[in-house]
């Protein structure tokens, strides 16, 4: 009980200022969410988007960040066991920009920025937890399924029954 009470420890790097879209930026973090860290890594290192080495960068320093503060606070963190929990690109300042336009105008258009932050935990379940979830869960959907099963036979017979006194009593 103590141990699945704990709390699981997620550590995280962030990027701030990026000269990309969040929508761009979102793009490839999209791609790395829930994986794990290792397969996060060649996910990103493969990917041709221009983003891609700075969310590497920021995959990379969390780990680090995890592998530090282990050490540092004497935590049981095992790094080959990490995943991405998650990773989100916020929107920074705009820069707004003025291009040239005919006949001596001007259009303003918008620079934007990103923040990027990439968050990774470890993935721990006792053996014990999920040794006890693991053949509940069947039982259970099995008692559901004979459950709907039986009362889905039951309605059709009662209504049959109802329409043969009807025409039963229609006759005499």
């Amino acid at each position: 009980m103590a141990k699945a009470a704990e709390k699981t420890r997620e550590f995280r790097a962030e990027a701030k200022f990026q000269r990309t879209s969040p929508q761009k930026a979102k793009l490839v973090l999209d791609l790395i969410k829930g994986l794990r860290v290792e397969q996060a890594i060649n996910t990103v290192h493969f990917n041709n988007k221009r983003i891609a080495p700075v969310v590497e960068k920021v995959l990379r320093s969390a780990i680090q960040n995890a592998n530090y503060l282990s050490q540092e606070q004497g935590l049981d963190v095992d790094v080959d066991n990490l995943y991405v929990k998650s990773a989100v690109a916020n929107e920074g300042p705009r820069m707004k920009r003025i291009r040239p336009a005919p006949m001596g105008r001007a259009f303003r258009y918008q620079r934007r920025l990103a923040h990027i932050i990439v968050t990774v935990a470890e993935k721990n379940k006792p053996a014990a937890v999920a040794a006890e979830e693991t053949p509940a869960a069947p039982a259970k959907k099995a008692a559901k399924k004979t459950a709907t099963k039986t009362v889905a036979k039951k309605a059709p017979a009662k209504k049959a029954a109802a329409k043969k006194t009807a025409t039963k009593k229609a006759a005499k």
